[in-house]
């Protein structure tokens, strides 16, 4: 597929994107509409005073989503070489036994 143009809104305001697939242009809408959902979100619970505040917040909120997400992927492999390893070494003591 070729590159296609979409247009997406956030906060009030049209944003005009090249995407070249048809699933990447769900993902940007899908993304789109969270950070309007979330912004809507804190503007009902907060007090700011305008919508830069609320950019600026949902953003730090997704960074920090973010970084958990690849703090945990990195527990994830630290564990799985872990485990490799303990399985190597399970081969090598029943290689030996035999």
């Amino acid at each position: 597929m070729r590159d296609q143009l979409i247009s997406v809104i956030i906060a009030e305001r049209p944003y005009r994107l090249t995407v070249n697939s048809e699933g990447e242009e769900e993902v940007f809408r899908k993304a789109a509409r969270l950070v309007d959902d979330k912004m809507q979100e804190y503007a009902r619970n907060y007090a700011f005073r305008d919508k830069q505040d609320l950019l600026a917040m949902v953003n730090l909120q997704f960074a920090v989503e973010y970084l958990r997400l690849d703090n945990k992927a990195v527990e994830q492999r630290s564990v799985r070489e872990q485990l490799i390893k303990v399985e190597q070494l399970l081969d090598k003591c029943l290689l030996e036994e035999s």
